[in-house]
């Protein structure tokens, strides 16, 4: 059983919309429906719209003023400054309590915009007094329909689930309740239990975080990020201004991790705008079974062993309860290895819900295609992440050429773990920090600086296993000092990870996303390509059988197929379904992929000959050859007749087998093969309509022979099929004129049986030459024209190459130099004959009946079988040179230089044992260091770790627009 996807073909570039949802991270579309006292015209559009504009923080002498762009996107008020990375917001309409006209000084126009949290954000538009008229028009009506959609009710109820509620509060009590590291004490000291909590939490409340609270440095980043907060927003109104992402390039806190995760991702939109659909969907994957199910329950026990949380039932159960709703809701993706780990380290900080909507993030759109089944998003990444190494370090990268070292043996765990798998986890935590922050980016910074900070023993290593040794080694010393022979404390105090971070954001912050965008582009039709042929030899290979097929011939078949679902996708009723029946013991079939029937007629008109019509046309101007599917009900009747196991679609295998049973026939086979395809009930006897409609089938197989020869044909065939059959009818005596004939019988009684058809069939020349030679060899497996990939960006001249010549623009054309060929009298269209053995338009001289009118009334059918035995004949296919080669895909595949098999190597290795490191271990180390002797517990000194290699921050403002900024703080409302 095999699947077989195109989805990676239906790939097409985010629209300038998508990249605007991606950037900002807002969900595209609401999962729940609207709210049933909701009229359309309220839930529906509102118009988008943007405009330049000066975002201020409320408060004087908090942050600086930044130029940049207002966004105003259904249900989401955003902004970006200039650079795209010194400030920005993503606020839910819902959040936004007043929104004023201030009155500044002429010539400028201001808003004041009042949010949830009380917080004040100053906007001037800086465009004309029209366009900004018209942004304020459409964002009083976008704001009606948030009010009338009652999102803004759900507001208060939704924030009281979110951690910096409580750490904000001046009466709440939240620290009193914690330990240091951000666990809950679960009872007073006089042993009452502590009253439950609001806000949500991950396993780390209960069974502690990983790495030691003193040196993590907890209390201070608590610090400064409460101090954040209160002046920048939180949760859904948060403000990410230079000083948000220096917090946490400095490493989060534990008890914030989780909601600044989902924060920076827009999982936390996600949760807003879908309240209860995780719960839903968890009671619908109650009692369900699939195959993607029976693989996370495999490893469900091997999701980070080493974390206590993981050795109790509580958080093996939450962990098997999200990825099951995840792969419930998402089929066509289902479950992938490296999802477990990703699921089991987000527990640890969020609850079951945000995890699930985190999950959904990370697949869908910050690493897509990186957990789908043919891993093409981490293929396509291993790939870039190649040629950046190739660009950036081209000495190692040489290096491993000459010694085979494969790179991806070790950089693909890093990127589908997010490298929690790979370095302990205190350190890896902090990359996924700067993951969310920043974007994909940081995966390949943080790889380019491994490698170049181990480049000279890199050079030593001679093989794959040295490889690994090395980086297991590095991973392990992370938290030692990069410097420890230095006389400076200050230099003995920087750690390994601390010198990783600082050479990945500084010394390559020139990988940007530009960057990374442009090389997936650059290598996505060389991936698909890879996958495609792996793919095809996967299929070829979970054949049950291959009947008479070479694998060469299989693969033929498979590409015809493949082609055929290209062309016509199948339905859902026949694609891989997401849940199976199970069998009586228990277990489930494989997925597999069926076809149907308007698949399957574009696949038999790629192989068979009279399943297509293929016209040429000539006009004046071009000759063209267009090939045009053809329906018939002799093509329906075999695709039921090779759907065996009635289930309405077709496999691969059920192809193969259908093939088989034609193809390498000899003439009697096929006579007998034709007969019982118009057998409708298998009884042996073909009924007089029966023997009608195999007439017809003769006609469309003939429809473009030329001449009358084979119309001869199929007109002598029913003549003596009625004759013979009439034959073989028992004799009665009409009563009244004394004559004898055949009995009268109905049109779907048995008539005539097979021995009877063959008879007939070798009673004319042109119908024995078709069973012997011609039908077996209208089958014709041929090398597929590779299919066009859909083109992947050129610049401007490319998307606009790439939206003229479209399938329906040449269409177009065709069809106005057809017009123009019939106007100056040069339009001609001739049908390419099916067999052409006879062209001659005079009728071939037919043979003599085999019976004389003597012999008729004595004929039996023991005869018939008698006299066909003397005339079978051994004829079998001969199949073209052509389909025993093997150099089409299969050196494609070599010429790219790519090969998925190393990496799925690599991944089943990678994930089958995580390495515990003694720096995860949860609990409080009283022995001080050089590491923490120098930083002491100044809070402010907490920040100089990330000094180095902060990037610089253009507000966009000249001096007089930063005074005009400044001055708006203290105008008052209109």
């Amino acid at each position: 059983m095999s699947t077989i996807s195109t989805q990676l073909r239906n790939f097409k570039e985010p629209t300038r919309d998508q990249l605007l949802h991606i950037f900002f991270s807002i969900p595209e579309v609401s999962l729940t429906p609207p709210a049933k006292n909701v009229e359309k015209s309220n839930s529906g559009e509102v118009e988008k719209m943007e405009i330049n504009a000066v975002l201020s923080l409320g408060e004087q002498g908090v942050e600086d003023s930044y130029a940049g762009k207002l966004y105003l996107i259904p249900s989401y008020l955003a902004f970006s400054s200039l650079d795209r990375k010194s400030a920005r917001f993503t606020i839910p309409l819902s959040t936004v309590r007043r929104v004023e006209r201030l009155n500044a000084r002429a010539g400028v126009y201001a808003l004041s915009l009042s949010t949830w949290h009380g917080m004040k954000i100053i906007i001037q538009l800086t465009s004309l007094r029209p366009t900004a008229d018209a942004f304020c028009a459409i964002l009083r009506e976008a704001l009606k329909a948030e009010l009338q959609r009652g999102q803004m009710k759900a507001v208060k109820g939704f924030v009281k689930t979110c951690y910096s509620e409580a750490l904000i509060s001046t009466t709440s009590s939240v620290a009193e309740n914690e330990r240091e590291d951000g666990s809950l004490i679960t009872e007073t000291q006089e042993g009452s239990p502590l009253p439950e909590i609001e806000y949500l939490g991950g396993l780390g409340l209960k069974f502690r975080f990983p790495g030691d609270p003193k040196k993590l440095r907890e209390a201070s980043k608590i610090k400064l990020w409460t101090t954040y907060l209160r002046t920048h927003g939180r949760n859904l109104t948060l403000l990410r201004y230079p000083q948000c992402t220096r917090l946490v390039q400095v490493g989060l806190p534990n008890r914030l991790r989780g909601e600044i995760w989902e924060t920076l991702s827009g999982s936390l939109y996600l949760r807003y705008t879908n309240p209860g659909v995780y719960d839903q969907l968890v009671d619908e994957t109650k009692g369900k079974n699939s195959t993607s199910f029976e693989d996370i329950e495999k490893d469900l026990h091997r999701s980070l062993p080493e974390y206590a949380g993981y050795q109790s039932g509580e958080g093996i159960i939450a962990l098997r309860r999200v990825l099951q709703a995840y792969s419930f809701k998402n089929p066509e993706v289902g479950y992938c290895q490296a999802m477990n780990i990703l699921a089991a380290a987000i527990l640890i900080y969020m609850s079951e819900e945000q995890a699930f909507w985190l999950l959904e993030v990370l697949c869908d759109r910050l690493l897509p295609g990186y957990y789908s089944p043919t891993m093409h998003g981490t293929l396509l990444d291993q790939r870039v992440f190649e040629s950046l190494v190739m660009r950036c370090l081209p000495i190692i990268h040489d290096h491993f050429s000459v010694v085979d070292v494969q790179l991806s043996v070790a950089s693909l765990p890093w990127f589908l773990s997010l490298y929690i798998n790979s370095m302990p986890m205190v350190f890896a935590f902090r990359i996924v920090d700067c993951f969310f922050c920043m974007g994909p980016k940081v995966l390949f910074q943080v790889g380019l600086s491994i490698l170049k900070i181990n480049g000279e023993k890199l050079l030593q290593v001679q093989d794959d296993g040295g490889f690994l040794n090395l980086m297991r080694e590095y991973f392990a010393s992370l938290g030692e000092s990069a410097h420890p022979t230095s006389s400076d404390p200050r230099a003995r105090a920087i750690t390994r990870f601390q010198e990783l971070l600082l050479v990945s954001f500084r010394e390559f912050a020139v990988i940007t996303d530009e960057t990374i965008l442009a090389e997936r582009r650059r290598y996505r039709n060389e991936i698909v390509n890879s996958i495609e042929v792996f793919s095809k030899r996967s299929a070829v290979r979970n054949l049950k059988t291959l009947a008479r097929f070479t694998k060469e011939q299989a693969g033929l078949v498979y590409d015809a197929l493949y082609m055929a679902m290209c062309v016509e996708p199948p339905p859902p009723d026949v694609a891989p379904p997401p849940l199976l029946l199970a069998t009586n013991d228990g277990t489930q079939d494989r997925p597999e992929t069926r076809v149907g029937l308007k698949t399957f007629r574009v696949f038999l008109s790629e192989i068979l000959t009279w399943a297509r019509n293929e016209k040429i046309v000539t006009n004046g101007f071009q000759q063209r050859v267009d090939r045009e599917v053809a329906e018939h009900e002799v093509i329906d009747r075999l695709f039921y007749f090779w759907d065996t196991s009635c289930k309405g679609s077709l496999s691969f295998q059920d192809l193969v087998f259908g093939l088989d049973g034609v193809m390498f026939n000899d003439l009697m086979d096929n006579i007998e093969w034709f007969f019982n395809l118009h057998d409708k009930n298998k009884d042996g006897y073909l009924t007089k309509d029966e023997v009608l409609t195999l007439s017809e089938s003769f006609l469309f197989i003939f429809r473009h022979e030329i001449g009358d020869a084979y119309l001869g044909a199929v007109s002598r065939f029913m003549t003596n099929a009625f004759e013979y059959g009439d034959t073989l009818l028992p004799q009665e005596t009409n009563s009244e004129t004394g004559e004898t004939g055949p009995q009268e019988i109905g049109h779907n009684q048995p008539y005539l049986n097979l021995a009877t058809f063959r008879m007939v069939v070798l009673a004319d020349e042109i119908l024995e030459s078709f069973f012997e030679t011609d039908l077996s060899a209208s089958f014709k497996l041929e090398h597929v024209p590779d299919l066009e990939l859909p083109t992947t960006g050129g610049g401007f001249l490319g998307d606009l190459w790439s939206n003229i010549a479209t399938e329906d623009n040449k269409k177009i054309f065709h069809k106005l130099s057809d017009e123009l060929g019939k106007t100056i009298g040069k339009h001609q269209v001739v049908y390419r004959p099916t067999f052409g053995r006879y062209t001659k338009l005079e009728e071939p001289k037919a043979r003599e009946s085999l019976l004389s009118p003597a012999q008729k009334s004595t004929f039996t059918s023991s005869d018939t079988d008698t006299l066909v035995a003397s005339r079978s004949s051994s004829s079998t296919l001969t199949v073209d040179a052509m389909a025993s080669q093997d150099n089409g895909p299969v050196s494609a595949l070599s010429s790219a230089g790519f090969s998925p098999m190393p990496h799925v190597r690599a991944v089943n290795a990678a994930f089958m044992e995580r390495t515990p490191f003694a720096i995860d271990d949860a609990g409080d180390d009283d022995d001080d260091s050089d590491l923490d002797m120098v930083h002491g517990e100044d809070d402010d000194q907490v920040m100089d770790e990330v000094d180095a290699f902060l990037e610089a921050h253009d507000s966009g403002l000249t001096d007089a627009d930063q005074r005009v900024a400044q001055d708006l703080l203290n105008a008052k409302p209109v």
